[in-house]
């Protein structure tokens, strides 16, 4: 255990550094003017001598190089900086914005493999059937959808035609934090995480009702068959433990994809989460918040791999943690 949590760690390290250089980079051939981006409309009324000192504040005058190592120095010591658009540091709006994202995909991330995984159970059973047609039909279509596209949808039908649910916000417009009931937060939580779970729930749906199959085909499965166990008897014997390993394994490979659809979905309901502020960060030139929400992205998304690796082992024991597991 002590040598699978090391290699873990030695990749993830590799990996930050690896995506921090990219991303700089990146970031730096941004046509972006972060001065230009900070003052906003009064940039006319703003004199050269100012925004020459602007940027020397925020270090924007240094070569690229330059600032790359000081901004890797002061990581190493636990800064990620400050950030422009909220004036405080990127660590305290990471965290702040992350708990209110946590809600929205977490709803969605169990949404996505309870319903997914039922759907490809249900459907690799009735192969063939009328209902698996329509089930796959969905799956393909949802597959395709933009976040965006789903997200506007689902707006315009339940917050504007039916008005039914709120159209944005995690809260009441207006109202203090300490007044908001947790049915409040609920209520404008629902349309985002349905976007999210909704057409999260076509990539489980389909990889489940496949294996499924692979495993209808199989030695064991047809001679349980044989014995005289009816379809559903097989495939809750023999079916759902051969499904479950690449189920999990697909449900917490989805972390990446998840988050970047929050991203979308906060920015069409108004939602203050980390997506929302990575879209303000990248359009305003808020190089240390999209650099720091970068690399909490990184761990996140790692994080959730890795405990799929642990989880393996409570599936399939046959599973080892050795050979970099």
């Amino acid at each position: 255990m002590l040598r699978f949590f090391a290699r873990k760690a030695l990749r993830l390290t590799l990996l930050l550094t690896v995506v921090s250089v990219v991303s700089f980079v990146l970031v730096s051939l941004s046509p972006i003017d972060p001065v230009r981006a900070y003052v906003g409309a009064d940039m006319m009324r703003v004199s050269p001598e100012q925004r020459a000192a602007i940027a020397e504040r925020w270090g924007v005058d240094r070569p690229p190089i330059q600032r790359f190592f000081a901004w890797a120095s002061n990581l190493l010591r636990g800064d990620l900086g400050t950030s422009l658009i909220y004036r405080q540091p990127v660590a305290r709006v990471i965290g702040e914005r992350f708990a209110a994202s946590l809600a929205l995909m977490a709803a969605a991330w169990i949404i996505t493999g309870v319903v997914g995984y039922l759907l490809g159970i249900i459907s690799g059973t009735l192969q063939g059937s009328l209902l698996d047609k329509a089930i796959q039909f969905y799956a393909f279509t949802m597959a395709s959808v933009p976040p965006f596209w789903l997200a506007l949808v689902l707006l315009i039908v339940f917050s504007v035609w039916l008005g039914w649910t709120p159209i944005g916000l995690a809260q009441p417009a207006g109202t203090l934090d300490v007044e908001v009931t947790l049915l409040e937060r609920l209520h404008h939580l629902i349309l985002p995480a349905l976007t999210l779970g909704i057409i999260g729930v076509a990539n489980v749906t389909l990889h489940t009702r496949q294996k499924l199959i692979d495993v209808k085909r199989s030695d064991y499965y047809l001679f349980s068959v044989a014995r005289g166990l009816s379809t559903w008897q097989a495939v809750t014997r023999h079916g759902l433990r051969n499904t479950a390993l690449p189920a999990i394994t697909l449900q917490f490979a989805l972390f990446s994809e998840i988050f970047g659809g929050a991203v979308l979905a906060e920015q069409v309901f108004s939602y203050p989460g980390l997506g929302r502020a990575t879209v303000q960060a990248g359009l305003r030139g808020d190089v240390p918040l999209l650099l720091g929400i970068v690399l909490f992205s990184t761990v996140f998304v790692f994080v959730g791999n890795t405990i799929a690796d642990l989880i393996y082992q409570i599936v399939d024991p046959r599973i080892r943690l050795q050979g970099g597991r």
